[in-house]
């Protein structure tokens, strides 16, 4: 079955407690603290794997939890770091926040992408000892793994959509022209999952071309197929828009290429730019009045205009090299860019309330929603960091920290995060 969404839930792991210990050796007095750090709990990690086609095995798995950290030990030993877990996806899934609906991820090339980040390993006791306090019996617990529920979408990555009813001859041109093999019957939807064939144009110059089942009228509604592969469409850089020349079956193509067209529009907008090129098929059965009217009402509308007899490869070749030479203008396949998470998505979740301390002139802040937002932060990005720091402001914490009494230059620690503070 081809199944291309889903919905899941991941969860990194804990980082591990840090240690509460003192050495003790005989003959070594006073040994001190010697608690060890936690480690670090593990990833979960998205990678491509170009051997799968579809999501269906999320349908029977839908929770995934990385490995916690271990607890550090006497000695100054940390803990073992958790492993990382690896989830394997179809090359071109969008992987979105479900709340919010935002882009974390376009799985489109091969680099791994780090969903949820692990907790932080606490530290041991040993990194608490100061000149006025030599024993201390207190460690950091690790923070928690990030949690998301996320959807997976898979959005076929094609150059060549092939629109048309079913039945036209989209699945006949991808065969004579690819080395892809569809099941060709004369009876409708017998394409059921969407299909891709590579073009080759010679040495280091090819193209994919997909064939996209089931779109009728309706189709942006649920209507037969249409719905379930209509997303394939959005990547595409070229349409190729399949009629029955002919009118075989008994309907208008005219008719037939305005109502899909309509169906590309009302699903999303952006597809009505999609650049096509008109191709009538089953010209053996059609008049030669037919013919000159299908040719004079699309090329008066701006449209390139083919015909051909797939079965017998007459024309293909032609419509192949206006492909070819239509997507050496166009832009590269579309590729969907990471979206920030906005603040107050955190903050309802985990209703927005921190905690300031006081210790030793270092004041810490804590929060769930905090910890969340800063693990998703790149601090060695100048935009990240003006994100977090409008979350220091927009959140209440700068308030609250000048309210416990802070002055400038004193030192704010955020978890791991520590810097000096500026009104």
């Amino acid at each position: 079955m081809f199944v291309d969404i889903a919905k899941i839930k991941i969860t990194a792991g804990d980082g591990g407690n840090g240690a509460v210990a003192f050495r003790r050796e005989k003959y070594v007095a006073a040994g001190g603290p010697d608690g060890g750090d936690g480690g670090r709990g593990g990833n979960v990690v998205f990678k491509v794997n170009d051997n799968l086609s579809t999501l269906a095995d999320f349908r029977y798995k839908r929770k995934y939890k990385a490995p916690n950290g271990a607890p550090g030990q006497s000695g100054h030993k940390s803990g073992k770091k958790g492993e990382d877990l690896i989830i394997e996806v179809p090359r071109g899934t969008i992987i979105r926040e479900q709340t919010t609906g935002k882009v974390m991820a376009d799985m489109s090339d091969d680099d791994e992408f780090i969903a949820a980040k692990g907790g932080r390993g606490g530290w041991g006791n040993s990194h608490f000892k100061t000149p006025t306090r030599q024993t201390p019996r207190f460690a950091k617990p690790g923070t928690p793994g990030e949690s998301w529920d996320v959807s997976l979408e898979l959005k076929l990555l094609a150059d060549v959509g092939l629109l048309g009813f079913p039945n036209v001859g989209k699945s006949t041109l991808i065969s004579v022209v690819s080395e892809a093999k569809p099941i060709i019957a004369d009876y409708h939807f017998t394409t059921l999952t969407p299909v891709l064939g590579v073009v080759s144009m010679g040495e280091g110059n090819s193209f994919v071309m997909a064939d996209i089942p089931g779109l009728i009228e309706g189709a942006s509604d649920g209507v037969g197929l249409g719905h379930e592969f209509l997303r394939h469409v959005e990547r595409c850089r070229l349409l190729v828009h399949i009629i029955d020349a002919a009118g075989s079956e008994g309907r208008d193509p005219i008719e037939d290429f305005n109502k899909i067209n309509e169906e590309l529009v009302k699903f999303n907008s952006d597809m009505a730019d999609l650049p096509q090129i008109v191709v009538g098929n089953k010209v053996d059965l059609a008049t030669d009045e037919q013919l000159e009217k299908l040719e004079k009402y699309f090329t008066e509308r701006g449209y390139q205009y083919f015909t051909m007899c797939a079965p017998i490869a007459e024309g293909t070749q032609e419509i192949i090299n206006a492909v070819a030479a239509k997507l050496a203008t166009l832009p590269p396949i579309k590729r969907y860019e990471k979206e920030e998470i906005p603040a107050e998505f955190f903050e309802k979740n985990a209703d927005g309330k921190f905690t300031i301390t006081v210790q030793d002139g270092i004041y810490s802040v804590e929060g769930e929603w905090l910890l969340r937002i800063l693990q998703r932060c790149d601090l060695d990005d100048y935009e990240s960091l003006q994100y977090f720091q409008r979350v220091l402001h927009s959140s209440g914490i700068i308030d609250a920290l000048v309210e416990k009494g802070i002055q400038e230059g004193d030192t704010v620690e955020i978890y791991d995060l520590e810097f000096d503070f500026v009104p």
